[in-house]
């Protein structure tokens, strides 16, 4: 298969490339920086700059995982102007091109989150559920995923994967809390009630690849394990696989003062499970918060 992405040299992009690669496909990946695109993704990944670059080369599937990171920094009217055009307008210069193609992939697997759902409480989100609460996270994810849909009018399957806290060694948000942890600073945030829906990096790629070649797979899917656990839990579990205490809570009114508005990406929650992928007969290969965190642990 050809396949291509955007987000390819991101914590996701560059996994499913090695994945990809191992089993012979052949990737190009869409990047503002296509230069460094060998050296993050393989070497026989082709970079490029501009889709018009691959001309009319059969493309398979395209994987749409392109945007900036959403917790980097507060959420100032520069920093929503990039989430947004980081997203919703590279989707919509993504699908205007294959638009204008004559060949068609048949798939599109378009990024998106489970703050989708925005704060939800102690309800189970399952993907039948609609939005409980469209704060900018929200209403970020909707507007990309409605961005996305549209490429269902050239014809083409197009899946809308909403993934959790991604664990994994290389980057993502666990990497942030190692060593305030590893320095017995860790704990839980807020009341620690909050839902965190986590999803090992392996299970990740592997349903990602389970998507793209599911033929009878569209719409969105929960990209989490299927046991959801509460801060607190997630806090004191690191703990223990980091042998650290966890006991040193980040008080609510902290994060607001330090972060503003963005302080509830990690007050709030969702309580999602991922339904579809079961029913679909995806099987994870961690289930278990202690087994994810161990392997992820152990890694250099």
């Amino acid at each position: 298969m050809h396949i291509l992405l955007t987000g390819g040299t991101g914590l996701i992009g560059r996994q499913l490339c090695r994945h990809w690669l191992a089993q012979g496909h052949r990737l190009s990946v869409w990047s503002r920086r296509p230069e460094q695109v060998a050296q993050l993704c393989g070497a026989q990944v082709k970079g490029v700059a501009l889709l018009e670059e691959l001309g009319e080369e059969p493309i398979d599937a395209v994987i749409n995982l392109a945007g900036a990171p959403i917790a980097d920094r507060p959420w100032t009217r520069k920093r929503k102007a990039l989430l947004w055009s980081s997203r919703i307008t590279l989707t919509e210069t993504l699908v205007a091109w294959l638009q204008s193609r004559e060949q068609k992939p048949s798939v599109l697997v378009s990024g998106s989150a489970v703050g989708w759902y925005g704060d939800a409480g102690e309800r189970e989100l399952t993907e039948d559920s609609a939005p409980v609460s469209e704060d900018f996270a929200s209403h970020l994810c909707i507007a990309w995923e409605e961005t996305a849909q549209q490429a269902q009018a050239l014809g083409m399957r197009v899946v809308m994967v909403r993934t959790g806290l991604v664990l994994a060694a290389e980057g993502g948000f666990l990497s942030r809390l190692l060593l305030p942890f590893k320095l017995a600073l860790g704990g839980p945030i807020g009341n620690g009630r909050q839902w965190m829906p986590w999803i090992h990096i392996k299970d990740q790629i592997a349903l990602i690849d389970f998507l793209v070649h599911e033929n009878a797979a569209s719409g969105p899917y929960n990209a989490c394990a299927p046991q959801p656990v509460r801060n607190a839990e997630f806090a004191r579990t690191l703990g223990h696989v980091l042998h650290r205490p966890a006991f040193m809570p980040m008080p609510a009114f902290v994060l607001r003062v330090l972060l503003g508005e963005m302080s509830g990406l990690l007050l709030g929650g969702q309580r999602a499970v991922p339904v579809r992928l079961l029913a679909a007969g995806f099987t994870f290969q961690f289930t278990d918060l202690r087994a994810a965190l161990e392997d992820v642990a152990a890694r250099p």
